[in-house]
């Protein structure tokens, strides 16, 4: 990382940027060329250095073509804030946080793990808990990319 001023390598900071967050950009090779899909995302940190993204898709469609070809992605999310004004175009900006990372997609086939990531998933983006059914599970493809090399990055407001 260039400005290491910026980078943000505690993971209960890392945390916060993820709990922030509502959108992870989803970064995969098709057929040489690049493709990157936005998505809604749940996550758990194990042992405070194994970063697992919990998605869910459609059961059928170009992003589970390609990840079940190349599993290897790289991820994103940022949370954005106010704009930095500044005397100068070039020295404006915004105060942001974010988080990038590298990583290997694997497919969940288990109904009770399904369940499990949906509720995750589910808590993360809307602040409630819930539980799913096998039926409900069954309708949707769910997968996890397991990270071990992922960073933050953060322009804080200073005051």
């Amino acid at each position: 990382m260039r400005r290491k001023d910026r980078e943000v390598t505690d993971v209960n900071s890392i945390e916060e940027i993820l709990r922030l967050c509502r959108t992870c950009h989803v970064a995969m090779v098709d057929n040489g060329e690049p493709y990157v899909v936005p998505l809604s995302y749940g996550y758990r940190i194990l042992d405070g250095s194994v970063l697992e993204l919990y998605f869910h898709s459609a059961l059928k469609g170009r992003k589970l073509d390609v990840l079940k070809r190349n599993n290897k992605v790289c991820f994103e999310m940022a949370f954005e804030g106010k704009p930095v004004h500044a005397e100068t175009p070039c020295k404006s900006g915004y105060y942001f946080s974010s988080v990038i990372g590298l990583g290997k997609v694997v497919f969940i086939e288990d109904v009770s793990e399904k369940c499990g990531m949906l509720s995750v998933l589910y808590k993360h983006q809307f602040g409630n808990d819930v539980s799913f059914t096998a039926k409900e599970a069954a309708g949707v493809c769910v997968f996890k990319i397991v990270s071990t090399d992922f960073t933050g990055k953060k322009k804080p407001h200073s005051n």
